[in-house]
């Protein structure tokens, strides 16, 4: 039997607050601009609680900053999706409903200030919630995003400005896939994409969301607090106060 007293023992922090908002379908620049807003106001004000935005977008395109215009197969046409250049890392992805898309903002000051560290956390949380479902997510080395037998179900592609995240992840639960035939998903050409009702047909998207914000808060060691004006289902409705801030509560 261990003689060590609780004295002895190294202190666990208590987990730090996330700001939860559930937010439905929303409009790709309208969330960008959210994401912006609570960097700004994280970075101004450091001792604000991280928050983590839960949603959908309609169909968009989005190249990372740096990314490869040729990985586009299509010229951009009003027909088509939009395609939106934006500050984050990675290469052309495809945004549509189906997907449960993530964007944490968070202080890495305040868990671990460290890229890589992040991005394996991301994808630490997209692997423990398929495996509640039974689904086995694995990493592919040199390669950032999560796999099932081969097939690519979340892209992560994120922007940090003075420790402070946006952009984030994105988890294929039942989308149309066929919008990814128009691009080089995330630049990789011998890879498919896949969904997770390839290998659970049951699964929905508010399912999976709910196991997911358990598995983020697992992994940063945070209490989500859902917000009270935390739905949203156009772009006429926001979750935010007049001031452009999220509300608190």
């Amino acid at each position: 039997m261990s003689r060590l007293s609780g004295a002895n023992l190294p202190a666990i922090a208590p987990p730090s607050r996330c700001l939860l908002y559930r937010l439905g379908l929303v409009p790709y620049a309208t969330a960008w601009a959210w994401q912006k807003d609570l960097l700004n106001a994280l970075r101004q004000e450091p001792t604000r609680p991280d928050s983590l935005l839960l949603l959908e977008h309609p169909a968009v395109y989005t190249l990372g900053q740096g990314a490869d215009e040729t990985f586009l197969k299509f010229t951009p046409h009003p027909q088509m999706p939009p395609v939106v250049k934006v500050e984050r890392g990675g290469e052309v992805t495809y945004h549509c409903p189906g997907q449960l898309v993530g964007y944490p903002i968070l202080n890495l000051r305040r868990h671990r200030p460290d890229l890589h560290w992040y991005l394996r956390q991301l994808e630490e949380v997209v692997i423990r919630t398929l495996a509640v479902f039974d689904i086995s997510g694995e990493r592919l080395a040199g390669l950032t995003g999560v796999w099932v037998e081969g097939h690519k179900v979340a892209a992560i592609g994120i922007k940090v400005s003075r420790w402070i995240t946006m952009h984030g992840f994105a988890l294929n639960v039942n989308p149309d896939l066929s919008g990814f035939q128009h691009i080089v998903p995330c630049g990789i050409e011998d890879k498919p994409v896949g969904s997770l009702v390839q290998f659970r047909p049951d699964l929905t998207r508010p399912q999976v969301q709910y196991v997911l914000e358990n598995a983020f808060a697992e992994v940063f060691h945070c209490q989500l607090q859902l917000q009270a004006s935390a739905t949203m289902t156009s772009e006429s409705e926001s979750p935010f106060s007049g001031s452009g801030l999220p509300m608190q509560s």
